[in-house]
């Protein structure tokens, strides 16, 4: 994004006056190769042809603000690579009572990630050099992780099953996710004013098991980083039951789920926090027409009352999502 997007973007999340409704989706490596045509092979491993890419669309699509901006993304993998997993579609596992023995994760030498930090060290003067911005870094969540490492319906069992050694697993990947953002920042320099938390695994969770599995882990997370930095919190899964609760753990914007209407999320969260959405991604986003995007972003607009707003997907952009659908969202905003 250019400098310009992101002061209109954190204005939006500090729910200040006059902040207006911005434009903005996320967007990384599920949609951007097909979109361009590019192998994914090319896109992870030649670093012109990321970069290349992410000029394109930042010039082909201006009025949007793409999230979190020239984000090094390696399909979910960076987080689980640094503690071991074979990097594939299906991860080896880890058991519960390894997370004890499991060594702090160093992401300057583990897995993926040190390869991701030298992207952003030798690519920040470029990407500064094109008018461009660099403000969020962003990890995959303390819960996300977790189950990444022990499979999700094993993960939900330990839950019910083993209680103090999902904490203990919980506080190793929750450091992970601090370590890992802080070492992102440290890496793009001082542009850096937010963070981008994406953790699905979450919406699987009651209110109570949010309660004692979720909400001190984000709190954690959020508390790590300055105040005044701009954090969002990504969960299109269903957040239903702790709409009310997630203002409190610090962050500033949520990306949500189209399956719950932006009126009961602004009632549920009593306007606390900015909400990032939430036009249906696939049904109308992939699948739609530009006048169902533009239809279904005028009804988001209408319930949110045109505050507190940042228009977006329910989501990030899907795969196959159309050009003309993407500036069929900037249109309605307009």
């Amino acid at each position: 994004m250019r400098p310009e997007q992101w002061q209109v973007f954190k204005r939006a999340a500090k729910r200040l006056s006059g902040a207006g409704t911005p434009v903005a989706v996320i967007v990384d490596s599920p949609w951007m190769p097909g979109y361009l045509g590019l192998s994914h092979m090319d896109y992870f491993l030649d670093p012109d042809c990321w970069f290349q890419a992410n000029l394109r669309i930042m010039r082909e699509f201006p009025r949007i603000i793409f999230f979190p901006s020239w984000w090094v993304e390696y399909g979910m993998a960076a987080e689980p690579s640094a503690f071991g997993s074979r990097t594939r579609f299906y991860p080896d596992r880890t058991r519960l009572e390894d997370a004890a023995t499991l060594a702090p994760v160093n992401p300057q030498t583990d897995g993926l990630m040190p390869f991701i930090l030298r992207q952003y060290r030798s690519h920040r003067k470029r990407i500064l050099g094109a008018g461009y911005t660099m403000p969020v870094v962003a990890a995959r969540g303390p819960l996300c992780l977790a189950g990444f490492l022990r499979g999700i319906s094993q993960f939900m069992l330990d839950i019910a099953d083993a209680p103090e050694a999902v904490h203990s697993l919980l506080r190793l990947t929750t450091q992970t996710v601090i370590n890992w953002l802080k070492a992102q920042a440290e890496a793009v320099g001082d542009t850096v004013e937010g963070i981008l938390v994406l953790d699905d695994v979450v919406g699987l969770l009651s209110r109570r098991s949010y309660g004692e599995f979720a909400h001190p882990y984000l709190q954690q997370i959020c508390a790590a980083f300055p105040a005044e930095w701009v954090k969002v919190y990504h969960n299109d899964a269903n957040v239903r039951p702790f709409l009310a609760d997630l203002p409190d753990t610090g962050f500033d914007v949520l990306n949500w789920s189209h399956e719950i209407d932006v009126r009961q999320a602004r009632e549920k969260t009593q306007g606390r926090i900015c909400l990032m959405g939430n036009v249906p991604p696939l049904d109308i986003g992939v699948r739609g027409t530009p006048e169902m995007v533009r239809q279904s972003a005028r009804q988001v607009m209408a319930g949110s009352g045109d505050e507190g707003l940042i228009l977006s997907f329910g989501g990030g952009a899907s795969p196959g999502m159309p050009e003309e659908n993407l500036q069929a969202l900037a249109d309605a905003a307009r």
